[in-house]
């Protein structure tokens, strides 16, 4: 019986220490859940992060090939203006701005003082025909309307 004697005896010596303090209530079960709990929320909150870093990294890679596209299309207008330019037509041309051209080649520039072409003059894209146009009966009216002008 005095193993009995020494469990009473622990177990008053325990409540007596647990009523001289303040207690949590916190057995070890409890805080292991807590603190397991706190990790599950970091884990969560690291695999977020990540998450959003690589949904920045998506958009990050999105908007470089807009740009290389871009790039890619001005590449090939600039090639094709290249070859514009090293044709030996666009060169002569150009010369002939810069009064370059070749040694048989009259040159002439017009006055800048000369007088203004006036509208009927030949070549000149204000000549319009003029169309006469008679008067027509309703009779022809209708009839060209059936069956068409003849």
């Amino acid at each position: 019986m005095r193993r009995n004697e020494v469990d009473a005896y622990a177990e008053q010596e325990a409540r007596a220490s647990a009523e001289g303090r303040p207690s949590l209530g916190l057995s070890r079960r409890k805080l292991a859940v807590i603190v397991a709990g706190l990790v599950c929320l970091w884990l969560v909150g690291v695999f977020a992060h990540q998450v959003g870093e690589a949904a920045a990294a998506a958009d990050q890679v999105d908007a470089m090939k807009a740009r290389n596209a871009a790039v890619v299309s001005e590449i090939d207008s600039l090639q094709a203006e290249l070859k514009v330019i090293q044709q030996t037509g666009f060169i002569d041309f150009t010369a002939r701005g810069y009064l370059l051209g070749s040694p048989r080649e009259i040159s002439f520039t017009i006055d800048p003082a000369a007088p203004a072409l006036p509208a009927d003059a030949p070549g000149s894209t204000g000549i319009r025909p003029q169309v006469v146009s008679q008067p027509a009966s309703p009779l022809e009216s209708w009839l060209q309307s059936l069956f068409g002008s003849q």
